[in-house]
């Protein structure tokens, strides 16, 4: 049984910032740097850009009363999907059973926000309730309800937050708007000035839903070189570099009109060598693409991401400590803690990670590593769970889906092993044609046999399996001839009949 959730320390100094931003026409990076070391990467590909966050104006297709959910035409390949449950009547009548075919009808035209992104043969899923992201609030147009991050755990902040945002709308405004963990950075000007954009985008959004025609696109959300002054910058950020004059010119701007703090921050990149490849971060990518991430004492970590979760395997590797192995152990499994931290947040890891440390038989070296991991998880922006040791020694952590992993989208599946991350040795792959060649001869009465495969493959069955081909074909009676093609991969083979 898991133990309690480990409360996250909230008082933590962070360490300074750097952020760098690589344009590219095909590609848009940002990296965040604390202590000259990478930690976050954030990649954008304008060809394969989500559409989460985007606002159509679509139209009512189909209403399905059995599955209490709708078809929207918002101008993609596929009709995109709406369940009763994102209908913001259904969301401010929490108490009701209300049904979709008494809120939408077919040929209705009506305004929808991207909530999850088509997969596979699904369209994109959709909510009548739209939000729009602010740098400190997010604003939700069709509520009248005041949130609060839930990263904000204490009291006392939690309500001079609401005050202060309360003071600031007036009587008339709406009320809806939920305060982001970054608000707590915010003086009352910055809040002022938060609220005044958003106001304004809604105010823009909503003209153009009455004015424009059916399936257009109302609202996209900011690209990353500009996401970057929105979600990332901070008062730890100390410079941000760009090398794009373009980017550099609009990120100013933007600065100038919402981040005003920012702007002097904000440096054109011109060096002789690319700005990824001058920081290390290229190659920081590469490593973040291996499953072995070597520690600096010897120890490493074997991270698998799998479907249903990540597992973090630690490892004493070649550390062998000054005094005796528990002493090894524990300074191993505190040196995991931070690395662990990190590569969660360099790699995007979401959902539930499962953390192995080396066993420890002293309950003070469990709690130090447990405090230790704690701390180093406070760092991370993304909503982050810690759980305590179960009977089996695991560590559970649960980390909020924000977006693809690095993994997800900067790789794909082995297309010689199939994403097994392993293929079969070349003695069974001879194997595998030795009874494919008998099971062709009992079918077909072929004259010959003539064997395509991986010339490594081929290698061996002429050398070492040579005397397993000859009985082969002394016991079908028919001549079997090689052919290497080079083309192959090494689990690949065909028989053909002469």
């Amino acid at each position: 049984m898991l133990q309690a959730s480990i409360p996250l320390p909230q008082t933590l100094v962070r360490p300074p910032e750097t952020v760098l931003v690589n344009i590219l026409p095909q590609e848009i990076r940002a990296a965040v740097l604390e202590d000259a070391r990478a930690c976050e990467i954030h990649i954008e590909r304008p060809q394969g850009r989500g559409l989460v966050g985007n606002i159509y104006l679509g139209v009512v297709r189909r209403v399905l009363p059995g599955m209490q959910s709708a078809f929207i035409d918002i101008g993609l390949e596929r009709a995109a999907f709406l369940h009763i449950v994102d209908v913001v009547e259904q969301r401010h009548r929490p108490n009701d059973t209300l049904r979709i075919e008494t809120v939408l009808f077919e040929g209705q035209v009506v305004p929808v926000q991207v909530i999850k992104d088509p997969i596979g043969n699904k369209g994109a899923r959709l909510s009548t309730q739209i939000s729009l992201a602010g740098r400190f609030l997010v604003h939700l147009p069709q509520d009248e309800h005041i949130g609060i991050s839930q990263r904000i755990e204490d009291e006392e902040e939690r309500t001079r937050l609401k005050a202060q945002l309360e003071a600031l709308l007036p009587a008339d405004a709406c009320r809806g708007y939920i305060i982001r963990t970054s608000a707590e950075e915010a003086d009352p000007e910055e809040l002022r000035a938060d609220l005044a954009y958003l106001n304004r985008l809604w105010a823009k959004i909503a003209h153009d839903a009455k004015t424009c025609p059916a399936q257009t696109l109302l609202y996209q959300d900011l690209p990353l070189y500009l996401r970057v002054l929105r979600d990332l910058y901070s008062r730890h950020t100390k410079q941000i570099w760009v090398d794009s004059r373009t980017a550099f010119r609009e990120m100013r701007e933007f600065a100038a009109l919402y981040v005003h703090e920012a702007a002097d921050k904000i440096h054109l990149f011109d060096g002789d060598e690319p700005l990824f490849e001058s920081y290390g971060i290229d190659e920081e990518i590469n490593r973040a693409l291996n499953m072995r991430v070597n520690l600096r004492f010897g120890g490493y970590l074997i991270i698998e991401p799998t479907e249903a979760m990540t597992t973090i395997d630690v490892n004493t590797g070649g550390f062998v400590g000054h005094h005796n192995f528990d002493e090894t152990i524990f300074k191993t499994n505190l040196e995991a803690c931070h690395a662990i931290a990190r590569e969660l947040r360099l790699r995007n890891l979401g959902g539930m990670i499962v953390v192995d440390f080396i066993d420890m038989d002293n309950e003070a070296h469990r709690e130090a590593v447990l405090q230790e991991l704690a701390k180093s998880l406070a760092f991370d922006r993304t909503r982050v769970t810690l759980n305590g040791f179960t009977s089996l020694g695991l560590v559970e952590i649960t980390r909020k889906r924000t977006r693809e992993s690095l993994h997800h989208m900067l790789s794909q599946d082995c297309p010689y092993c199939f994403g097994r991350g392993h293929i079969k040795t070349l003695q069974t792959v001879c194997y595998e044609i030795l009874r494919e060649i008998l099971r062709e001869a009992k079918r077909f009465d072929a004259a010959a046999f003539r064997v395509l495969a991986a010339p490594a493959v081929i290698e061996m069955l002429i050398d070492e399996e040579s005397d397993s081909l000859a009985q082969l074909s002394g016991f079908i009676g028919k001549p079997i001839s090689l052919a290497s093609e080079s083309s192959y991969t090494q689990e690949q083979f065909d028989i053909v009949l002469m």
